[in-house]
């Protein structure tokens, strides 16, 4: 019913795109000698192209999880507190795009650096076509900056993996048999005050056939970490088995690359000059402060427009 809902209101979209197209038509012979009624018209004109350009990235969003929620998971990479805080910028880039685009971002879980930063941390972007476009996030970052950690001010190259899951549906993408999953509770390791410390709230699941396991600590009941534990478990699952179709796919078509720590990206230079640049399609930038503040829809577009052949 969802599916169908989407699609329904995707076409009402284009019809309407269609209707004021075909408006513009008429409206344009008319217009013929008259410069004030071209002026405006060439505005209206402009804004439609700049919502049509918007509409033409719908057309890369084929696959069938592409409408949903995104489970947006960071790793920090060898490196200590350099790649955990790149860790976590990169967490906060992700959080500031979904706030500037309305989405709801949510921290499932987080396991803090011993300095600074997070060693992993995983994040729930609630909202239409989050998956669609966050995938083109997934992949090994690499920062190249002068270390805020080291007392030599040194140039240090760290690198953060992001991965990216569409959100799966309890009983419909994945059915999972109780007796296949050991469920362990503990007490958090993290900071939570007096209920964490005295109370075990922290889950551990564990999903004995595929050996996957996700720890959640972050909240202080342990019903949300269980709930939490099992959107990320589902997700993982259903992420898992997306991946052996796509590793039969590319037997045939050989163009599989998985999210994995010899995938790089995108680099982020701050020193000696400021430039991002996405390895995948070109699309490079020198306002690397913007990037880092969330502004990632050049690079997402870029992605996706590569996936339609558009140029």
């Amino acid at each position: 019913m969802r599916r169908l809902s989407d699609l329904r209101e995707t076409a009402a979209v284009w019809r309407k795109v269609e209707k004021d197209a075909a408006s513009f038509e008429e409206m344009l012979e008319l217009a013929e000698g008259d410069k004030s009624f071209q002026a405006n018209l060439e505005q209206e004109v402009a804004a439609f192209t700049a919502s049509l350009d918007k509409l033409e990235i719908q057309v890369a969003f084929q696959g069938p999880y592409d409408s949903r929620n995104a489970i947006v998971s960071f790793h920090a990479g060898a490196g200590g507190t350099e790649s955990q805080d790149w860790a976590q910028m990169l967490m906060r880039m992700i959080m500031r795009w979904a706030e500037r685009h309305g989405f709801q971002a949510t921290i499932l879980d987080l396991s803090s650096g011993e300095e600074a930063g997070v060693k992993s941390v995983q994040v729930e972007i609630k909202g239409k076509y989050a998956y669609g476009f966050l995938k083109s996030e997934k992949g090994v970052h690499r920062l190249v900056r002068l270390s805020p950690f080291d007392a030599d001010h040194a140039r240090h190259t760290s690198f953060a993996l992001i991965e990216v899951m569409p959100e799966a549906e309890a009983d419909v993408d994945i059915k999972v048999n109780p007796n296949d999953m050991r469920i362990d509770i503990f007490h958090s390791g993290g900071h939570g005050g007096q209920n964490v410390q005295k109370v075990a709230t922290a889950v551990r699941i564990v999903h004995i056939p595929s050996g996957i396991t996700v720890s959640v600590q972050n909240e202080r009941s342990q019903r949300q970490n269980k709930e939490a534990a099992m959107t990320i478990l589902m997700s993982r699952l259903m992420q898992l088995e997306l991946s052996k179709r796509a590793e039969k796919q590319a037997e045939i078509k050989g163009e599989y690359v998985p999210a994995e720590w010899g995938n790089r990206i995108r680099s982020y230079v701050l020193h000696p000059y400021k430039q991002v640049k996405d390895h995948r399609t070109d699309f490079e930038t020198s306002n690397a402060e913007a990037v880092l503040d969330g502004d990632l829809d050049g690079f997402i577009t870029a992605f996706l427009r590569s996936r339609i052949g558009s140029p």
